[in-house]
């Protein structure tokens, strides 16, 4: 028996847009029909349209600025702080591959810690010192006197 091929059911359709697939019987191969070129008044009203948005956008954005002022800024600045956070450890990674420094580092912070130590908190005298300091920056910070000290 021969083996028929049945034909495709086409259904056209009157928008310009869609495609309908086109079968060759003879080779076996679908090609597409390209839809319909758009006129030259869509493209003007899509032209339009583009510039009526990016004539807008400063005023757009420069409203959004002013009401989330505050907010943009405090995202910016932790957003820096962490990107400087990650610089300054990889600069330290960085030098504590080098040989002899991570041991260096290790012994100016033995030092300072020895300083600070013998400077601060062996005698009564001087750790009232240090607690004036800390309350007198803490008031400098917070922007009023403490009312402990």
């Amino acid at each position: 028996m021969e083996a028929e091929m049945q034909q495709p059911e086409i259904v056209e359709t009157k928008s310009s847009e869609a495609t309908v697939p086109n079968i060759n019987n003879q080779t076996g191969t679908i090609t597409k029909v390209q839809p319909a070129v758009q006129s030259q008044e869509q493209w003007l009203k899509y032209g339009e349209q583009a510039s009526s948005f990016l004539a807008s956008l400063p005023e757009y954005l420069g409203g959004f600025f002013n009401q989330y002022k505050q907010p943009l800024i405090v995202v910016g600045l932790i957003v820096g702080a962490i990107v400087t956070v990650k610089v300054v450890l990889a600069i330290l990674d960085a030098l504590n591959d080098f040989p002899l420094v991570a041991p260096t580092f290790e012994l100016i912070g033995i030092g300072y810690s020895a300083w600070f130590v013998y400077r601060y908190l062996l005698k009564a005298s001087t750790r009232q010192e240090l607690t004036g300091e800390i309350s007198s920056l803490k008031s400098q910070v917070v922007g009023k006197e403490s009312l402990e000290g």
